[in-house]
């Protein structure tokens, strides 16, 4: 195999969030199993070398349940390619949401930890009739964090236009168009995208109640403009990007601040999305702050967690005489009425943009962030 150096007549593509990074303190944030023809946990690494999977699942109302207003619980689906359905779900006020996976069968073979604290990895049986083998719920914590503030919060979300960033399963996108109008849930990845419009179509019996609407949709936060070209899938039409800038108030974004780069690139696209918006917004961003051993520190620490409060800090500075950015954290003591893991380390913050009252300089561009 020859390999050939690209020449002056064929520029280097523009890098992309999908493109492989390894760095010397890159930390995969699971154990990953992979078994040929079967269904994959994991089914690649996205650029910063963090693992992408394929989950599907659908939210069920149980209206003869007993309890006020009913109770949503989980259905796990069948598989239709690469995918690991997680349980997960949704409410409304005094329901309760069950997040678990279906482990119907196969009684004993979730992870354990042996007795010196090392995961012990049973083997699922190859049976025919169990094709699917044990599932493990993959929807972050923060995401969870952040549908429960949703559901905490409907009054905010009612009939608004929400954007997330990094939207993964989107499952905050769905619980958010149970009240909002519209919600783009974007990401980046055709296989990424295309099971997140399979978990909104699974889900659509909750969000056509109130007439809300999830558009999944695809954006780059490495690229300064959105895609038009209708010959890519989940690309934007004129109409949606007439409506993106004219309507939205609320941006979410959840568990996407786990590497430098792309926490810099979250930040610089929130920037940007707030000078195009006409109306002020308000983001609300949900983080867990981990701790992991590094080679270059050779101790643990919470690096990413770290760039993450310096980026808040930035953004409050930021000044350009036409909009400013108000930073506060979100108390999360409210009720918590998904069934999950609310760790201490799981945290809220808000974004306010407001525009700054005066003369408008004439410049039309958006200041830069110096991340």
């Amino acid at each position: 195999m020859i390999n050939v150096e690209p020449g002056p007549w064929s520029p280097a593509p523009a890098p992309t969030m999908d493109e492989i990074t390894f760095k010397s303190d890159t930390v995969l944030s699971d154990v990953h199993l992979y078994t040929p023809n079967q269904r994959h946990l994991m089914v690649r690494l996205n650029g910063m070398g963090q693992p992408v999977f394929l989950s599907q699942f659908k939210l069920l109302w149980n209206r003869d349940s007993g309890v006020k207003g009913g109770d949503v619980r989980t259905e796990e689906t069948p598989p239709t390619d690469a995918g690991s359905p997680p349980g997960s779900g949704c409410h409304r006020e005094d329901v309760s949401l069950q997040a678990k996976a279906d482990t119907s069968g196969q009684e004993g073979l979730e992870a354990q930890l042996d007795e010196d604290g090392d995961l012990d990895v049973v083997r699922r049986p190859r049976a025919a009739s169990d094709p699917s083998g044990p599932l493990r719920d993959k929807v972050w914590r923060g995401a969870l964090l952040l549908a429960d503030y949703v559901l905490f919060q409907r009054d905010l979300f009612q009939g608004r236009t929400v954007l997330e960033l990094g939207g993964g399963t989107g499952l905050a996108s769905i619980v958010a168009a149970t009240v909002a109008r519209t919600v783009y849930c974007t990401d980046v990845g055709a296989d990424l995208l295309a099971m997140c419009q399979r978990n909104v179509a699974l889900n659509s019996h909750l969000t056509a109640a109130g007439g809300g609407v999830v558009k999944v949709k695809e954006l780059d936060w490495l690229k300064d403009d959105l895609c038009t070209d209708p010959e890519v899938p989940f690309s934007w039409s004129e109409e949606d990007i007439s409506d993106l800038y004219g309507h939205t108030t609320i941006l979410l974004a959840a568990e996407v601040f786990y590497d430098d780069d792309l926490t810099d690139a979250l930040f610089k696209t929130l920037s940007r999305l707030a000078h195009k918006l006409k109306n002020a917004c308000t983001a609300i961003l949900s983080v867990e702050k981990r701790l992991n051993f590094t080679l270059r520190h050779l101790d643990v620490t919470c690096e990413a967690y770290d760039h993450f409060r310096s980026c808040l800090r930035q953004l409050e500075r930021l000044a350009d005489g036409r909009l400013r950015f108000v930073v506060e954290p979100v108390d999360a003591s409210f009720p918590q009425l998904l069934v999950y893991e609310r760790i201490q380390q799981l945290e809220l913050w808000k974004v306010f943009v407001e525009p700054v009252m005066g003369p408008v300089p004439s410049a039309g561009t958006a200041p830069r962030l110096l991340l």
